[in-house]
């Protein structure tokens, strides 16, 4: 069993949807980061960078103790590794997965965050901060179009490339994106939605989706206004 410390983040949707579509058991922990419960004690032992994800397996490959991971890219990595799947073993392909993962966990996901941060949440609009995360935005999603062009998927079997890279292009509205520039990101990314799996890791975060239509004072500190000292 799999213990998930989750918020329905794209962050927290990679690993709903290896985990179901490797089929693995569950159990999602809630981490509402808007309350904070990222800087209690028990979460900081298993992930001392205060995000979600995290996970706790209580039957690791090498049958010893509960192992811990933080970080999406690294959770990835090691359920690929427990279980066998979507992760070649093969050097050439493997790192080509494994260029991927880094290129999303590294440059796609941090360029959309900022994205998201001055675009919607920002106490006050900076134009040159939104145009410069917007466009590079942009520039990540044709990187990421015309690598696809002759693919089906981003290393040609399905892997977890595509489960990191999905739920960062899902928010394309958030982003100033239109999919129609990117007919190749599209036509990928709508194969990707019609699985199973895909769309039963999404409608498990049916439960925490949040209802209100902005973050209240207290919310904003809590998500935006962490320093060194936050969780001290």
């Amino acid at each position: 069993m799999i213990d998930l410390y989750y918020w329905p983040t794209p962050n927290g949707h990679k690993i709903t949807i290896f985990l179901e579509e490797a089929g693995l058991p569950y159990t999602i922990r809630p981490i509402d980061i808007a309350r904070g419960d990222q800087f209690k004690p028990e979460f900081l032992a298993i992930s001392p960078n205060n995000r979600i994800p995290a996970i706790v397996d209580h039957a690791p490959a090498d049958g010893g103790a509960p192992a811990s991971i933080f970080e999406s890219g690294a959770i990835l990595l090691y359920l690929a590794e427990k279980t066998g799947r979507f992760l070649p073993v093969e050097t050439r392909q493997r790192y080509e997965v494994l260029e991927w993962l880094f290129w999303q966990v590294g440059g796609r996901g941090p360029m959309a965050g900022q994205n998201h941060h001055f675009g919607r949440y920002a106490p006050a609009r900076i134009p040159y901060a939104i145009d410069r995360y917007r466009n590079e935005t942009g520039r990540l999603y044709g990187v990421l179009d015309r690598h696809l062009a002759n693919k089906e998927f981003i290393a040609d079997d399905y892997s977890i490339a595509d489960m990191a890279c999905h739920p960062w292009i899902a928010r394309y509205a958030d982003q100033g994106q239109d999919l129609d520039d990117y007919p190749h990101l599209r036509r990928w990314f709508e194969r990707l939605q019609a699985r199973p799996a895909v769309i039963r890791a999404y409608a498990a975060s049916d439960a925490y989706a949040r209802r209100g239509p902005d973050f209240s004072a207290l919310e904003r500190e809590i998500l935006f206004g962490q320093t060194a000292s936050a969780h001290k």
